[in-house]
Order: C-alpha cells, then structure tokens, then sequence
C-alpha cells in the first residue's frame, strides 16, 4: 500500500465523530440553550442590581460614558455571573491589525487582607486593560520601544464566555488604542463610523418628521464561506499548514463542473460537526441561521441573521474561531483562504448592509406611503453615490493577497466596483430622472411609480450574483470580502461613505427647503441630481463578461485588478481626507493602516514563495526524479530483452527523455525563483517590494507550479506522496 492509501485508509477507517455533543445538550430546543454563555439581558437583569441594569442599557442604547461606579457594580454582577458558570479567568478580547483576535489572561485569584484566597474582578479590571503594544502592527504610529497600549471595554458588544477543555474564560469585548489614542484596532473606527452615521442620520429622518427616532444603527448580516479536508491530509500538505492554500497541485478528473454539490445532501460527518459548531454558537448567542453546501467540492457555508454591525464584527469572528476550534475536534481542518484550491471556485464574505432606526424601521425598506418611499430613496441613492464617489476605497478595503486569487475570476465579484439594483427600481430611478421638471406633489409621485415600491421583494428581480454590490431587497450586499477577513474595515469604510453623502444631502435639501417650501420638490432636487451623476456606477449585466471591463473604463471606473495598485487608493487625499473630516481615521493612522496591509502582503507572498521553494526542493523534486530513474531503468531492461519490438522501445525512450524535460525545467524553475528572491532583499522601499512581489515572484511562483501540476499528472501515484486534489477534495 503507498503512502497516500494509508492516509486514504486512515480516512475511511475511523472512528465515528458523530457523537461529540454533548449528551446533556443534545436534542435540546435553541431557546433552551440560546445566549446561555453571553451576559445578554436575561443575564444582566438577574445579575445585576435594577438601577444598574437601567443606566447601562441606556449607554448602550444612546451611548454615553460609563462612571467608575456604575463600572464597579457591573462588574460584580459579570464577575458572579461567569464565576457561576464555572470561568476561572477573564481577559480583554479585541480585534489588532493582524485581522484575528487577541487576548490576555489573568485569573480572578486574589487574597484578603487576611491572607485568604477570594475572587476579585474590579471596575478597573472590567473598563480598561495593558497589554503590550510593541508587537502588534501599528504601522509606524507605536516604536518597539513605545510599548504601552490600552484595552478599553465596549459595553454595546456583550461579554461572553470561552470554554474550553478544561476551564472557561470570560473574554470582554475591547477597542485597541495607543498611549497616545491612535486606534490599533478595527475596532474603534467601526464605533466611531457607526457615531457619526448615526448623527446625521437622525437629523434626516426628522427632517422627514420622524422625531422620535433617536439613534440609526448600520446592521450587518455576513455570511461565511468556507472550505473542510480532513486532517490527515492538511498534516501532509505543508503549504496548507502555512499559507492555507495549495501552491502546487494538479486539476482532478471531477471538479464542481457537474454542479451537482451545491445545496446537496450535506454528508453525515459534515452535518456532525456542523451541529457541534451551531451548538457552541448557539451558546454564545450567535444567531446562526443557514448551513449548505457551496459550490466547489468540499466547500459549505453558514449564515447568520442580521445583527447591530459592531456586534455583528464581534460575532463573526468568534464564527471563524469557533469552526476551526469544531473542525479540529472533528479530525478536520477548516480552511478560510480566498483560494484554497486553483481551478475551484474560492471563498467569500458576502457582508449584507442595512441601516435601522431606534423604532426599529429597516431604512432601506420601502415604505407603505409616497411620503415614506421618499425618505427610501434618500437612503437608497445616498448609499449609491456613496459607492460611485469612493470605489476606489471600498475595493481597497477587500484588497489582500488571498483576494487577489479570486476576484474578478469568474466565482466572484470583479475588481470593478459596480451597484445593481435591479430592474423595478432601475424603472423608477430612470422615471424620476426624465420627469425632472414634473409637478412633485403626491399624486406625481405615484405616477412616477414611487407608490409601488412596497411591492419590491427580495427577488423581485432576477438575482445577479456577479454584482460587488447589489441591492436585494432591503439591503445592500457587498459580495467582495475575502473568507479569512475581518468585516470590520469594509463595514466602516462603508459607515464613512454613506455619512459623508448623507451630509451631503441634508445640507442641499436644508438649502432647497430655505428657496422652496415644497418638501417633496427640496428633497426630489438633490436626489435627481445624484441619480444623474451616479448613472456610470449602475450595471444591471453580467459582471464577469470580458466587454463589461471596456464599458466600465468608458465609464471612468477604477479596475484595480491586484492588492499593490488598490491599496494606493487608500492614502489618496481624498479617502484621506474623509475619515479624518468625520472623526473617525486620522490621517496618520489611515497612512499607518496603508503601512500595515502593505507589509501584510509582502510578507504573505514571501511565506508562499518560501514555502514553494521549499516544497519544491525536498518533495517534488527528489520523487521525479525517483519515477525518472524508475521508467529509465525499466526501458534499459527493455532493451536487453531479445525479442521487443524496436517501435515500443522507442516510445518508452521518448516518455523518458519527454519526463526528463519536465524534470530539468523543475529545475530550471526552482532556480529562477530562488534568484528572484534573492533579489528582493536589495529593495528597500516598501512600495517597490510589493510591486515586486506582485509582478516578479507570483508569476514565476505560478510558473513553477504549472509544471509541478505536470509533473504530478505523469508521475506514477506510488511516488507522489502529497495528497492530491482528488482526495483532499471527495474523500473526507
């Protein structure tokens, strides 16, 4: 049996997983189980005094400082309650530039003035933390030297607890800052854009005379993509290991061409560990909602319902920790690369965006009357011209190494950014536009179609799923998000966009309304305007086809098609300018934020390149030219066998001498790449690095493996010990 039928066998052989949960938990109803490890309302109501409970709702609500003392009583109630559920440590949980999470643990022990053991959690403890700042990307804005930063506590995101094998942690959501109070974290710009969002939001609404509303939250809903092989594999795949993608591997007989795995039945193993993931998350009061299977072999998904953004942020990360903490127990590794696997379809993050009120109305849901439909389209168009004015920012948001591998490849959204809206409200914008000079009463309004936009349903049109930004219904889906990514730029760079225009839009309305006292005809101006100006970002067509990509240059649309050239965009005096004029980047820390994602890349692509050469070097290379030695022996004894005809001897000296080839030009490869990085490091600007990377070394990264891929295919399967796509792909 070969190396690779034992891992086969492995597979095929083990034990049941089927059984993980809990036998306590399982079969339980979700309301049963649902938040019981988050300190949610429920929570707070019985572990915390009325009055406190009261005063920290409303700084959730409205938001507003938390006092020491009010600090000092939650803190009892959260420490009570997590003790009581069997937490023996607590730490400060947030988001740093890396994209993951963070955390420290300290225990609860302490001791009394008389020398006995107690539990202490202060309201010190709860609102604000020290970890080390030094070795967290910062882009310049922190010194090794210049250590100290502070967690600070985040009251609207609940805490919850970890638990783990042998212990439960309680983990409190934080913001990430510097001594100085520059943002380290993703976190904070994401409150801060949720603020300023807010702000003018409400000022709009009660133009429209909504004057109860008090507060406008973004809401977020991600759904998550993601690929499972199983474990015996990933630990013989040193490139999953440490890019979390396959540098070299041939294209199986069977991909996703037969379309017969989206939606299928989910396998039995699969469902097992997607019941124990959900029931973690379940715990966490994560609001889980759909499983299936996606498009490529081996790939699936889980959606939730939608969530307050900051929340939302929260959550989905806890998501991406929880399933890959669930697959392990499973024998499975979870793979969150954009592109795992060439040729099959990669993994996104489609982040669906909504805005909200405090009575709790979806303000991108039309309304019931022509009065309501208009302060829809407010919304609607703003969130539109948002995208058109600042495109080149929105792709910047989504641009990493992993993207690079996926967008624009047919699977998902193009480099383009583009807003669909579908044919009914296409139909009305194009009424308003021609009917400029019409008469804006009510009864005009109905007759340009606006009183029919209750009937939109969330597929009123036929979907487009190659739009990066479609409107579906009572929300904007904005397709392009990389799998591994946090949600938290995009989401407040999105915040950022659509305040701007929003203050755009009530100061022309404010100065309308001070010529003309008509409302209607105050706020159709400014939107007319805007539909006007926004037509170019409009497409309605196939994203994917190639004409689309010379339509969109005709239009002025950017089409930054790799991470180096789009993130550029993001230090351009005016992206600049629009996060340090709402408060929410200074224009240091979005130039720190460019430093970071910039060095992220090079040294994304540096690993990948490492990791092939190494690959390359001491597996590949030494099993050809094993097989080579095989087949050249075998056709030596062929020749010294009386009687074989001449014509066979020569086609098994011509399969040598053409596997020969392949072996040299493995070779030959290895060594260019090897010269090319060698070169890398006599470039000292980081801008020149990453072009280098992008247009040197991935090229020549992929041009190694188009003959590695080759090689595997002519290669007799005894001797090629990586496991190959095939298996990691339809055996699991």
């Amino acid at each position: 049996m070969s190396y690779r039928e034992n891992i086969i066998s492995e597979i095929t052989n083990q034990r049941d997983l089927c059984q993980t949960i809990s036998p306590k938990m399982k079969g339980k109803p979700i309301s049963d189980i649902f938040g019981m490890n988050s300190f949610n309302d429920e929570a707070m109501k019985k572990y915390l005094p009325y009055k406190t409970y009261e005063a920290l709702k409303k700084i959730v609500k409205e938001g507003g400082r938390v006092e020491p003392t009010l600090a000092e009583e939650v803190a009892q109630g959260l420490k009570e309650w997590a003790i009581d559920r069997g937490a023996t440590h607590f730490t400060h949980w947030f988001h740093p530039m890396t994209g993951l999470t963070a955390e420290k643990h300290d225990s609860f022990l302490s001791f009394s003035k008389d020398g006995k053991v107690i539990e202490r959690f202060s309201g010190n403890n709860l609102i604000q933390g020290e970890p080390d700042a030094s070795s967290f990307p910062s882009g310049g804005l922190r010194s090794t030297f210049e250590a100290r930063g502070y967690t600070a506590w985040d009251p609207t995101s609940p805490a919850f607890l970890s638990e783990g094998v042998n212990g439960t942690t309680l983990c409190i959501p934080c913001v990430f800052l510097s001594y100085t109070g520059q943002a380290l974290d993703k976190k904070a710009p994401l409150l801060r854009s949720m603020d300023r969002l807010s702000e003018i939001a409400v000022k709009i609404l009660h133009l429209f005379g909504n004057k109860k509303v008090t507060r406008v939250f973004t809401t977020v809903g991600p759904e998550q993509e993601y690929f499972l092989v199983d474990k015996a594999y990933y630990n013989r795949r040193p490139d999953l290991i440490i890019t979390g993608r396959t540098l070299f591997g041939a294209k199986p007989p069977k991909g996703q061409e037969m379309e017969d795995h989206y939606f299928g039945s989910i396998r039995e193993r699969i469902l097992a560990f997607m019941h124990d993931a959900e029931l973690d998350l379940f715990k966490l009061g994560i609001p889980v909602k759909t499983r299936h299977n996606e498009v490529a072999p081996a790939q699936f998904e889980i959606a939730p319902l939608y969530e307050d953004s900051n929340i939302a942020t929260d959550h989905n990360q806890i998501v991406m920790e929880i399933l890959k903490k669930v697959a392990n127990r499973h024998n499975l590794a979870l793979l969150l690369h954009e592109k795992p696997f060439l040729g099959i379809n990669g993994s996104g993050k489609h982040n669906n965006w909504s805005m909200a009120d405090s009575e709790g109305n979806n303000l991108l849901e039309p309304g019931k009357t022509p009065h309501a439909n208009l302060q829809f389209l407010v919304f609607l168009i703003a969130t539109m011209k948002a995208v058109y004015k600042y495109s080149d920012l929105l792709r910047a948001t989504v641009a990493t190494a992993g993207n690079d591998h996926r967008l624009g490849a047919n699977e998902a959204p193009p480099a383009i950014i583009s807003v669909f809206l579908g044919e009914q409200l296409t139909k009305i914008l194009d009424n308003l536009e021609v009917n400029k000079e019409t008469d804006y009463s009510d009864k005009a309004i109905i007759d340009l179609g606006i009183s029919k936009m209750p009937a939109i349903s969330r597929d009123n049109s036929d979907r487009n799923r190659t739009s990066p930004f479609a409107f579906t219904g009572n929300k904007f889906e904005f397709r392009a998000v990389g799998s591994s990514h946090s949600i938290a730029m995009a989401n407040y760079t999105l915040n950022v966009m659509v305040t701007d225009i929003l203050n755009e839009f009530y100061n022309e309305i404010e100065s309308n309304l001070k010529k003309e006292k008509d409302f209607n005809k105050a706020v159709l101006k400014t939107i007319i305007q805007a539909i006007t100006e926004t037509k170019p970002v409009r497409f309605e067509g196939n994203n994917y086809d190639t004409e689309w990509e010379k339509e969109a240059m005709k239009r002025g649309l950017p089409n930054k098609k790799n991470t180096p050239e789009s993130l550029k965009d993001l230090i351009s005096s005016k992206n600049k300018k629009i996060f340090a004029k709402l408060n929410v980047l200074s224009e240091v820390e979005v130039e720190s934020i460019y430093t970071i994602l910039l060095e992220q890349y090079i040294k994304v692509v540096n690993i990948e390149a490492e990791t092939a050469l190494m690959m390359a070097k001491t597996l590949v290379l030494p099993a050809a030219v094993k097989y080579q030695s095989e087949i050249a022996e075998s056709v030596q004894n062929l020749i010294t066998i009386k009687g074989i005809n001449d014509k066979v001897i020569e086609k098994e000296t011509e399969m040598v001498s053409l596997y020969s080839k392949l072996v040299s030009e493995l070779y030959e490869k290895i060594c260019k790449l090897d010269e090319a990085m060698d070169k890398k490091d006599n470039i000292k600007d980081e801008e020149q690095k990453a072009d280098y990377f992008c247009g040197e070394i991935l090229p020549q990264m992929l041009s190694l493996r188009e003959t590695v891929d080759i090689i595997e295919e002519h290669t007799g399967d005894e001797y090629w010990i990586l496991p190959k796509y095939r298996e990691m792909l339809f055996v699991y």
